[in-house]
């Protein structure tokens, strides 16, 4: 099948000189690029929701905001806010499930008071019982008004990650839960910080045209943090999945957002992720028409606004395209996000999509979608890294992995890769007959009968449409789906991530 690539032309690199360092019991990750004005901290602690107590889901996340939307000894969070505003800075934090980052971003002119306000968030945070009340009821108003309320398609990603890892420390939201964020005191939220950030669960990163001398000033400031090093916590293999295991939740939504997902036992360490990525290009590529997905559902009928998929965890960086770096795990899912839809055509849809990952995984690429495929990925993967803080957070992810550097290595890996190595992955590790899928809609009730008798499902169209496109539309509508009986059940959304 010949398909639509997009061409991509000359990008002009930011580079710099990596170099890492670890002295004292700290570890730091530098990129040094003289002629950038702006320095770029990120400072990861390898802690995430993976290790919240059990009835207090949300504490990682919780300390994080502390940090990231609180203040320091010296200064209240009002005051640090003016403080950074005439310098055009900026400090957040991004809790994950594995790691947690403090980002900041300033310009040279203001690096060394920025950096004692960055380094005493860390090392002295205020703790204000102001802040803790304000952070807590963010979080809180994020899982009960943002993701139920107004936020389908997150609603339906965060339902499929639990369903995907129930009994597992990944089955919570980064967020963590409303009764666990409820109970966590903000006594807990310093025992947390206490034996969290500590001088060997810390990596610093740097980047930017930053003096030689404040590499050995952090040694030094975050040489005196408590010493402890990383409390890894085993992971559980996923449940395994029989047949279709669905969860419909029941929600007055206009459309209907659908994600459907399976574990995978790749992650960028392994050899077969590059086959991968270049099997998922072609499948689902992210926000492009690149993808088959999104050319069959989207653009040759006109069902929604975007179909796509992944082969590891996804979060798109603000208004781009591109991932968001810094939330490395070390265990992975594929996934399909079926963006909302008519409710009249949920039921083709999710047959559509199972039916064309079904064609995928049995018939694999040709030769010609392989060759199009890398090369638009080759090019595309740079553009990834326009900034020095993105290329930071992927060399900083590359020493999670104990990789080398994530988009060198694309480059590496998909240039030496056949056709052959592709569809091999694929028969490797994907597959169609056993998936979670969870799909937001309202009158649930319908939509499981209907899945359960396995009704035809054939959709109208207010135009005319090729005869060709009809004839298949034919084959979809009745296309079975192997639904586990047992496994199918509705919830309330208000019900979701209380506890």
């Amino acid at each position: 099948m010949k398909r639509a690539m997009i061409l991509l032309f000359a990008v002009a690199f930011l580079v710099g000189e990596v170099r890492a360092a670890e002295a004292g019991g700290v570890k730091i990750k530098e990129l040094y690029s003289p002629d950038s004005p702006v320095i770029s901290f990120q400072i990861e602690v390898r802690a995430g929701s993976i290790n919240d107590p059990r009835g207090k889901e949300g504490l990682n996340a919780l300390t994080a905001l502390m940090l990231g939307r609180g203040g320091t000894r010296e200064l209240s969070y009002d005051r640090l806010v003016e403080k950074l505003f005439p310098w055009a800075a900026s400090i957040s934090a991004q809790p994950d499930k594995e790691v947690t980052v403090l980002t900041g971003r300033v310009h040279l002119d203001f690096l060394l008071p920025f950096y004692k306000i960055l380094s005493d968030l860390v090392s002295e945070p205020r703790f204000d019982p102001s802040d803790f009340t304000r952070n807590r009821e963010f979080l809180l108003n994020y899982l009960q008004n943002t993701l139920r309320g107004n936020d389908d398609e997150n609603l339906g990603k965060q339902t499929l990650n639990a369903m995907l890892y129930r009994h597992h420390p990944y089955g919570t939201t980064e967020a963590g839960t409303v009764q666990g964020l409820k109970a966590i005191t903000l006594g807990d939220v310093k025992a947390f910080h206490r034996r969290t950030w500590t001088r060997g669960n810390i990596i610093v990163g740097i980047a930017g045209g930053y003096p030689n001398d404040l590499v050995r000033k952090i040694q030094a400031d975050f040489g005196k943090l408590p010493r402890r090093g990383e409390d890894k916590r085993k992971l559980p293999q996923p449940e395994k999945i029989q047949d279709m295991e669905m969860t419909l939740v029941e929600k007055e939504s206009r459309a209907t957002a659908i994600s459907i997902g399976f574990p995978i036992d790749v992650t960028r360490a392994d050899k077969d992720f590059y086959a991968l990525m270049a099997a998922n290009s072609y499948f689902g590529e992210h926000r492009t028409f690149n993808g088959v997905l999104m050319q069959h559902i989207r653009g040759l009928r006109g069902f929604n606004y975007g179909d796509y998929s992944y082969i590891e965890n996804f979060i798109q960086d603000g208004g781009s395209t591109f991932p968001v770096p810094n939330i490395p795990r070390r265990q992975q899912f594929f996934s399909i996000w079926i963006r909302p839809v008519e409710h009249p055509n949920r039921h083709f849809v999710l047959r559509q999509a199972i039916r064309e990952l079904q064609l995928l995984a049995e018939k694999g690429l040709s030769q010609e979608d392989f060759e199009a495929t890398r090369s638009f990925l080759l090019n595309y993967s740079k553009l990834w890294v326009q900034t020095l803080n993105r290329r930071l957070g992927y060399q900083m992810d590359s020493d999670f992995y104990g990789t080398r550097y994530f988009i060198d290595r694309i480059a590496e890996e998909l240039s030496k890769l056949t056709v052959g190595d592709v569809n091999a992955a694929i028969q490797r590790h994907l597959q169609w007959r056993n998936l979670k899928v969870a799909v937001i809609t309202k009158d649930a009730a319908s939509f499981r009968d209907a899945l359960l008798e396995n009704v035809p499902s054939p959709v109208n169209y207010p135009a005319a449409m090729p005869a060709a496109i009809l004839e298949e539309d034919r084959i979809i509508g009745v296309y079975p789906l192997h639904i586990n009986k047992e496994k199918l059940q509705i919830v309330p959304a208000g019900e979701l991530f209380e506890r």
